[in-house]
């Protein structure tokens, strides 16, 4: 545009410099110089004409793209929720101590039994907030890290700042069908668990851990896919005299997991298998035993939009007490002397769910779940050995991301002696999604 205004300025001034001019009164010398002035006037206009068209032109035409910004390094994604719950808790055959692990979630191995009177709580906890980071390097290798605070006892006080420590849940490399690190055991469908105010929901009838593993999965195509994995072993123990479950660390073999999972429209299913060996060494005798285990799982959605959805989940085996309700019953029983047998423990339990959408914002879920342990002859009376538990809840989500709930369960848990405790418990969650 400045090159414009300066053709433009020296047109002008070409022709004030020409003026007036007639024909009688111009020598022919003059007559030479002005003709010379008028053809350097034209061609300067005809100049001026060409530039303003290649400014309109210029105009008119959208800017190129700008090129993206190659990333030197990987995507991040922040994310996770806010949760605060309040708990408030009957039991019938005692109290659970301050800081229990009980007290926070539904924990069927910590009911009371055996008291002599019966004892309320009101617990309010914001523990369960978590927080999520995943990576992506766009190549086929990817991370994620999650962690909350709903550690174990020890982290806080509720006298005071109600502080509590950040706890590590799942760690893993992911590259192209293997996953490396902590995450989910390929035993448990974590997919089909019914939504909950509770941490886990129907404890006692699920698969349930997380641990280090080295897994490869593959798609099988028709909507099929294998999930085969080498994970942490770790056997639970208790001895013939004394319930107390021992953490070991005396495997010598990783625990061998695998899970053929089925996704179609109609529905989702997973059938899952174990095998493990198991190891007790007190430092004086030692011995092994085999366990084995059995998971199906499914969810099936019906009903308007698929709204309302039917889950389930049934698991058996030897020696998998540990991967089932958070450890309700051991893998083994041995009493840790010489001569003595390595027994396992064996387990059945489930559960089943049915949700429904009331409205598109209006939920509720209906579940039952339950255990059951086979312990050898001569194990500890106190031992548990069953638990059941039925609960409903009601839901509600006023804006994306915000979920409100309330719930109310009731919670059996039953020794090998035939003592029992119960627990009632009504919850109340918020929780938002980010």
């Amino acid at each position: 545009m400045r090159y414009t205004l300066i053709g433009l300025t020296s047109a002008v001034g070409l022709a004030l410099a020409a003026g007036p001019v007639s024909a009688q009164q111009t020598a022919p010398s003059e007559t030479a110089a002005l003709e010379q002035r008028l053809a350097a006037m034209e061609g300067e206009m005809s100049r001026l004409r060409a530039e303003l068209a290649g400014l309109k032109a210029e105009k008119a035409t959208p800017p190129a793209p700008s090129q993206p910004v190659q990333s030197t390094g990987p995507a991040l994604r922040f994310g996770g929720f806010l949760k605060t719950n309040a708990l408030f808790s009957r039991y019938d055959s005692g109290d659970l101590a301050t800081g229990s692990l009980g007290r926070d979630f539904y924990l069927p191995a910590y009911i009371p039994v055996g008291g002599t009177r019966e004892h309320s709580d009101a617990d309010f906890i914001a523990k369960q907030t978590r927080l999520t980071v995943s990576m992506d390097s766009g190549s086929g290798l990817g991370g994620y890290v999650e962690a909350d605070f709903q550690t174990t006892p020890g982290g806080g006080s509720e006298r005071t700042t109600n502080g509590y420590n950040l706890a590590l849940r799942r760690a893993y490399i992911t590259y192209g069908r293997w996953l490396f690190g902590q995450d989910w055991t390929t035993f448990q469908n974590v997919a089909v668990l019914p939504e909950s105010t509770d941490f886990v929901g129907p404890t006692e009838g699920t698969v349930f851990v997380r641990q280090p593993q080295v897994r490869y999965t593959l798609p099988l195509g028709a909507g099929y896919t294998l999930a085969v994995a080498l994970e942490n072993p770790e056997t639970a123990s208790i001895t013939a005299t004394v319930a107390t479950l021992i953490e070991n660390d005396d495997d010598r073999q990783p625990d061998v997991t695998a899970r053929l999972s089925l996704k179609k429209p109609y529905g989702d299913f997973a059938v899952a298998v174990l095998a493990r060996q198991l190891a007790v060494d007190n430092g004086a005798v030692g011995a092994t035993a085999s366990g084995y285990g059995l998971s199906l799982s499914g969810k099936v959605p019906f009903g308007t939009k698929a709204r309302h959805d039917l889950r389930f989940m049934l698991t058996g085996g030897e020696g998998i007490g540990r991967y089932v309700g958070l450890n309700f019953a051991p893998d083994v029983v041995y009493a840790g002397t010489p001569g003595a047998k390595m027994e396992t423990v064996g387990v059945t339990s489930g559960f089943a769910s049915v949700k429904l959408g009331w409205t598109p914002r209006l939920r509720s879920t209906f579940a039952a779940s339950f255990l059951s342990a086979d312990y050898p002859v001569g194990s500890p009376a106190l031992a548990s050995k069953s638990a059941q538990s039925l609960a409903a809840n009601l839901f509600f989500t006023p804006v994306r991301g915000l979920d409100l709930g309330i719930e109310l369960r009731t919670g059996k848990r039953e020794l090998v002696n035939g003592q029992s405790g119960r627990l009632d418990r009504l919850e109340l969650a918020a929780k938002y999604a980010y």
